[in-house]
């Protein structure tokens, strides 16, 4: 059976089975820490039916009752390999310098060594924008760098 992993930016990873009745099941692993038991609608596989959230503790004992321990420690591991490195989802708000105005024009990654790796906008993700994407008030920027550098990030797109 296959599992499908996806990224999500600024959010973790989304983990999908499809069973052999053609249900899919879910767990999305959240850059917190955080975990949620997903079901998704059999009619509509982008819709979720029902949303658990999990303790760590609760999915750990879930883990070991489907005997996933493996997945676990590989997850653990990716996470010992970024220590150092986070990731947060700014908000391009009514007002900001960079409302419609192009993504280089914040020279983000040249003054602060962090990178915009995504841009959320009306529940899409544009993944790796170009230079000349432009930011609109609601979009959600997620950017990749140390602590200093994603609140340098979040200080010039609110600031200039």
């Amino acid at each position: 059976m296959d599992v499908e992993r996806t990224a999500l930016p600024g959010i973790g990873l989304q983990h999908v089975l499809t069973t052999g009745k053609g249900r899919q099941i879910g767990v999305i692993s959240h850059r917190t820490g955080r975990r949620d038991m997903v079901i998704y609608d059999k009619e509509d596989p982008d819709s979720c039916v029902a949303t658990v959230p999990l303790t760590p503790e609760e999915a750990n004992a879930i883990a070991e009752l489907l005997g996933t321990g493996r997945i676990i420690e590989h997850l653990a591991e990716l996470q010992r390999q970024v220590e150092g490195l986070v990731t947060e989802q700014i908000p391009i708000v009514p007002g900001s310098p960079y409302d419609d105005r192009p993504l280089a024009d914040t020279q983000a990654r040249t003054r602060t060594s962090a990178s915009i790796v995504a841009v959320v906008r009306d529940g899409q993700v544009i993944a790796s924008p170009r230079p000349d994407f432009v930011f609109t008030a609601g979009d959600t920027i997620v950017v990749v760098g140390t602590d200093e550098g994603t609140a340098a990030v979040a200080r010039i797109l609110a600031d200039g």
